[in-house]
């Protein structure tokens, strides 16, 4: 005689079972090591963005915001690396959150001469984006991505120049 409970607990070990396979495939997104997430977004001037148009590039990918007084205080260094390194293949990309219409985030950049690439989207997409790098929990967040695409360091709150540089020259000198 089969046991009543037979078949519901036959359905918890393939559901335990099921769960734990999931987890073992579950990439986790934003850490070092990791892939970066792909995103789109819209550049200042109204054009479509997304991270995979930088293939082959270093990435500094910088989460920040123009109410952010230590966001302000990176941007001539970011201005700096990119004239030094653009040309050797380093972009950097700054990703606005919670700082208003494209409107203003571009008068914002004009004022402070920025010459990299600056991207804003909707806010709900933005969210969803900063959950994908990990959750950005403050800004400035910024990441080295090489260029594979990886994750290589992060850097929760300013930088300087000097700072950036002596990591980014691992990567834009191969």
């Amino acid at each position: 005689m089969r046991n009543k409970y037979f078949p519901l607990v036959t359905a918890l070990i393939v559901m335990m079972f099921w769960n734990f396979a999931c987890a073992q495939n579950k990439q986790p997104t934003g850490e070092i090591g990791t892939k970066a997430a792909d995103f789109s977004l819209i550049n200042l001037i109204g054009e479509e963005v997304t991270l995979n148009q930088f293939k082959d590039k270093v990435i500094m990918l910088n989460f920040w915001a123009t109410w952010c007084g230590p966001c302000k205080a990176e941007i001539p260094d970011f201005i700096k690396m990119y004239d030094k390194h653009q040309k050797d293949g380093l972009e950097i990309v700054g990703i606005t959150v919670s700082s208003g219409s494209a409107a203003n985030i571009r008068q914002f950049a004009e004022k402070f001469g920025i010459n990299y690439t600056v991207l804003t989207g909707d806010e709900k997409y933005l969210q969803d984006l900063t959950r994908k790098y990990g959750g950005i929990r403050g800004v400035p967040t910024t990441f080295l991505i090489d260029r594979q695409g990886v994750i290589q360091k992060k850097w929760v709150g300013a930088r300087t120049e000097r700072i950036f540089k002596k990591e980014i020259d691992k990567y834009i000198s191969d």
